[in-house]
């Protein structure tokens, strides 16, 4: 945590940055990037939306107390008023109707339905005739109950913690994801700031070369063609160190844009090769079949293809709701008095309705919500072998990029030895110009191999991370951060 704060202190001051031009580790980069940048903060934001989502769901299986009510409800208008004899007069009346009901009500999941209990007091005035009147109910139990209709409730708590459980995972995928793409970009910008040290060594080297080869033309010892190729080697090597960061910038805009560093102090130091790890990829499939997210949706979309066949079948046929409450009930012209001599109130209410004659429609729907689940069904297994095959693949690729890694390693050693001793040969005359220039362009090239090697071990490496949410180097799973 210092050196992070002690790298944001050197990105925000740039008197201090010119003075101590610190490189980036790769792996404060990463950090750097999971900390500030848009696609971290992105992910962030799609995890705390899930949480809420999950808080939503949580909130529909724990009671609910609500308070509705009309306070006032004052009228004063001409209505018409049907009289003894059966004719219609129109009265100017004021009258004020209120209500006002506490009520808590309480989910049941396994069947659908709803209890409540709830108390309600109505006041009616009539301003006119001076009449005031009372009607409470202080308490009521309640149920309603769907019959035969399709029970969100029950499909919500099969699917909504797998989906809670999904995005908690994606969570940590889009983490590694994100590290994988950085690693991606650092590499980008770290071989063309590689190659355009290589060029500057190249210069100085060559510098060096054309001022040993003007003494040797002028003792008559070199000749005018090998002059003039040294000259030739110093531009090329030149115009390598200018190509070279010119090329550095642009890909540090890349990397900038996605993490939010700035490209006028961007240096990176060069990784130490990735941990020597051994994966088996029967290993690595057990790994992402346990923490990957992808598996859960695999679950959760034949769940969701399994709800709507459902969701057909109960939407269509017979329709029919159960309703019914107990309580007590009283008027009075007094508040108070309304809750004397309370009078038992029972209602019981069965509504339904059913297709006599739908032309197959019924049938239809549910036939069409159950080929999209045989649909479902295939595409999820044909993704389930492809998710195996794909972290298989990647596993066994692993053990190769690393040994690729250690030859190009070695390669990179010996070509610079093989340089060094090229160059000191050359200087006491026992080498041609040709050879010193071939040992040189392949020290350049296995210098290149070596960091496109380690760029490829690198990449490969948080790739079966975010593939299988485990880290094989500590032994342990990926927890969300």
């Amino acid at each position: 945590m210092k050196r992070i704060l002690s790298i944001l202190l050197l990105l925000t001051t740039p008197a201090l940055a010119q003075q101590q031009p610190t490189p980036l580790t790769l792996p404060e980069v990463i950090e750097l990037a999971l900390t500030q940048s848009a696609a971290a903060k992105q992910t962030q934001t799609t995890r705390d939306k899930s949480y809420w989502q999950w808080r939503t769901y949580q909130a529909n299986y724990r009671p609910q107390v609500g308070l509705q009510g009309t306070v006032p409800g004052f009228s004063r208008v001409i209505t018409p008023v049907v009289q003894p004899d059966g004719t219609t007069d129109f009265r100017a009346v004021r009258i004020n109707n209120s209500n006002l009901a506490l009520t808590v009500s309480q989910n049941i999941g396994l069947t659908g339905g709803q209890l409540f209990v709830a108390s309600e007091v109505q006041r009616f005035d009539d301003f006119n005739g001076r009449l005031k009147r009372y009607n409470n109910q202080p308490v009521a139990i309640g149920l309603t109950q769907p019959i035969g209709k399709f029970n969100g409730l029950k499909w919500d708590r099969k699917i909504e913690p797998l989906r809670y459980e999904e995005s908690q995972r994606q969570y940590t995928e889009e983490r590694e994801t994100i590290a994988q793409r950085i690693t991606e970009l650092y590499f980008d910008v770290l071989q063309q700031q590689v190659n355009a040290e290589v060029a500057g060594q190249n210069v100085q080297a060559n510098e060096e070369l054309l001022r040993i080869g003007k003494e040797r033309y002028q003792l008559g010892r070199l000749s005018q063609s090998d002059l003039l190729r040294l000259e030739l080697n110093l531009l090329n090597a030149r115009q390598a160190r200018a190509q070279g960061q010119l090329d550095a910038q642009n890909a540090a805009v890349s990397l900038q844009s996605y993490t939010g560093l700035r490209t006028d102090i961007l240096r990176l130091a060069v990784p130490a090769p990735t941990p020597q790890l051994v994966v088996s990829a029967e290993q690595a499939v057990v790994q992402a079949r346990q923490n990957r997210s992808v598996v859960l949706a695999f679950r959760r979309r034949l769940l969701q293809a399994e709800r709507e066949v459902a969701l057909a079948r109960g939407t269509t046929g017979l329709q029919a709701v159960l309703s019914a409450n107990m309580g007590y009930v009283n008027q009075a012209g007094n508040l108070w008095d309304t809750y004397l001599a309370l009078q038992n109130q029972q209602q019981v209410q069965l509504t339904f309705a059913m297709p006599l004659l739908d032309w197959s429609r019924q049938k239809s729907i549910v036939k069409t919500a159950e080929l999209t689940r045989r649909q479902v069904q295939t595409d999820v297994a044909q993704e389930e072998t492809s998710f195996e095959l794909n972290v298989q693949v990647q596993a066994t690729q692993l053990a190769t990029l690393s040994e690729q890694l250690a030859l190009s390693a070695r390669a990179d050693s010996l070509a610079q030895q093989r340089y060094t001793i090229a160059q000191a040969t050359y200087k006491v005359g026992r080498i041609s110009l040709t050879d010193l220039t071939i040992a040189s362009a392949e020290k350049d090239q296995a210098r290149r191999a070596y960091i496109q090697a380690l760029r490829a071990a690198w990449v490969a490496h948080y790739r079966l991370r975010a593939l299988t949410l485990y880290d094989f180097e500590r032994q342990q799973p990926l927890a969300a951060r």
